[in-house]
């Protein structure tokens, strides 16, 4: 019977949830794209899914950011990410992800394979006014300092 709940919770925050999560993409899309980048989906653009990219052009700022985001997540905000090379990947990847529950699709969290034209997949939100707080931050990080 346990179990029961967790499903049932699920169920019930799940609709709030995915528009946290929307919400979050589509102000990071305008955002970043005020800002010269390019983004895809556009702020505008019908969505099919929680995923953002964002292209950098370069490597560093597309690092910069990228821990930035790990910096502003509720779990290992201390922690660095660096590019690595991983199983499956042919290049270095760069990852961020201060989740609650490991490999989690809807927390908060971004990567990227280090190779041109640089573009990173920003990807879920449980939380609009903590994942703005992240991306304008991660925003500030990487293009004001």
């Amino acid at each position: 019977r346990c179990f029961l709940r967790d499903i049932y919770k699920g169920l019930f925050m799940a609709a709030h949830t995915s528009v946290e999560s929307l919400k979050f993409l589509v102000f990071t899309a305008d955002l970043l794209e005020e800002m010269g980048m390019q983004v895809s989906p556009k702020w505008s653009d019908p969505r099919s899914d929680i995923v953002q990219t964002v292209t950098f052009g370069k490597p560093d700022p597309m690092v910069k950011f990228c821990a930035a985001i790990q910096h502003y997540s509720p779990m290992n905000s201390f922690v660095d990410p660096i590019p690595y090379h991983q199983d499956g990947y042919e290049d270095e990847v760069v990852m961020a992800s201060g989740s609650f529950v490991e490999g989690s699709t809807i927390e908060l969290s971004s990567d990227g394979p280090l190779r041109e034209p640089y573009m990173l997949y920003i990807q879920g939100g449980l939380s609009y006014a903590h994942d703005k707080i992240a991306i304008t931050h991660a925003v500030e990080e990487t293009f004001y300092k």
